[in-house]
């Protein structure tokens, strides 16, 4: 009997696999196709540039054609999109088969071919949903990433050609924790924003970052007769290290920092095993001073980092303003 039910399931396995190739292999050739007529357009567009709008004409035109017989998938501004797409990924032969036409539809939009790419890498590395990736750029993950790190570094971290040589380099500020339902004018326990992590675990994954693993929650350590709970352990594959994040739903004192650096050192001497890197500690917190965090910090600091929580994802405006205040902040610290 046991044969049989494994005989099943190994059956039912090929089969999903198998619609899953299909539909992946049907939604790629759909997205060949509408690269193709962009293309189709684009070429036509170049015979006829010297007349003026022709551009403009023929989308409106090609829109009129197809859209009665083919639907609404061929309005004009389907027919403009395909065009766009076809400019921004002018060779065939790059495409991935992993992304989807939805998910190129978010690609189009972006405004730098850098940024085009360290989402592309992301999202084939990380596989992401269209969801996830839509989430990842309306939380501005390439502008939070490049406020401490250079724009070759973040490009060769999401691309697999560097691991990440400081935390700092995969860890954000702020985060984003819109997912987890909370409303923004409200205060919290600390205790109620870490059951609603782990509630919602996979999306806080998908915002800590690329190579975390949940590891354990309230962690008990004893030190001389005294007992000290860590709020969420985790460990990272690429940084080869364990993470301590330790939350507070109030503004950030000095001796937060000294309570987590305890827990690091913990950690670093009594879990770490000789072939993994030192422990990254993150005070998760409502609101912030950088001093106060920098000066409490030996200068040499790559073990504790500070990270502000958000219940709520930015809009443009506050984006805008929110990067030109750390700009602001790192032209001072140079």
């Amino acid at each position: 009997m046991e044969i049989e039910q494994s005989l099943i399931a190994d059956i039912k396995a090929i089969i999903q696999s198998s619609k899953e190739a299909a539909i992946r292999a049907v939604d790629h050739e759909r997205t060949l196709m509408y690269w193709r007529v962009g293309q189709r357009i684009f070429e036509e567009e170049q015979v006829g540039k010297d007349r003026a709008e022709y551009g403009l004409y023929l989308t409106q035109l090609i829109a009129e054609q197809l859209e009665p017989e083919f639907g609404s998938g061929f309005s004009k501004r389907q027919i403009e999109l395909f065009r766009q797409f076809y400019r921004q990924f002018p060779i065939a032969n790059t495409l991935y088969s992993q992304l989807s036409w939805s998910q190129y539809k978010l690609l189009i939009r972006l405004d730098s071919q850098d940024k085009r790419d360290f989402y592309i890498a992301e999202t084939v590395k990380n596989n992401w949903t269209v969801r996830q990736l839509e989430r990842q750029i309306n939380s501005s993950l390439w502008e939070r990433l490049l406020l401490s790190n250079d724009r070759k570094s973040v490009l060769a971290v999401a691309r697999s050609e560097q691991n990440p040589s400081d935390a700092k380099e995969i860890i954000k500020d702020p985060m984003y924790l819109e997912f987890l339902g909370l409303k923004r004018e409200s205060s919290y326990y600390e205790k109620d924003l870490e059951q609603a992590i782990i509630t919602h675990l996979h999306d806080f994954l998908l915002e800590l970052g690329n190579g975390f693993a949940f590891v354990a929650r309230q962690k008990r350590l004893h030190i001389e007769g005294d007992e000290f709970f860590v709020d969420l352990v985790f460990y990272n594959r690429l940084l080869q290290c364990f993470v301590i994040i330790e939350i507070k739903t109030t503004k950030l004192s000095h001796q937060d920092i000294g309570q987590l650096q305890m827990y690091v050192n913990y950690y670093d001497r009594y879990e770490k095993r000789d072939f993994e890197n030192p422990t990254i500690g993150i005070l998760l917190c409502a609101d912030k001073n950088n001093a106060v965090v920098k000066i409490s910090l030996p200068e040499n600091n790559k073990t504790i980092i500070a990270s502000e929580y958000k219940l709520y994802l930015p809009s443009e405006k506050q984006l805008i303003d929110e990067m030109k205040k750390e700009i602001e902040k790192l032209q001072k610290d140079e």
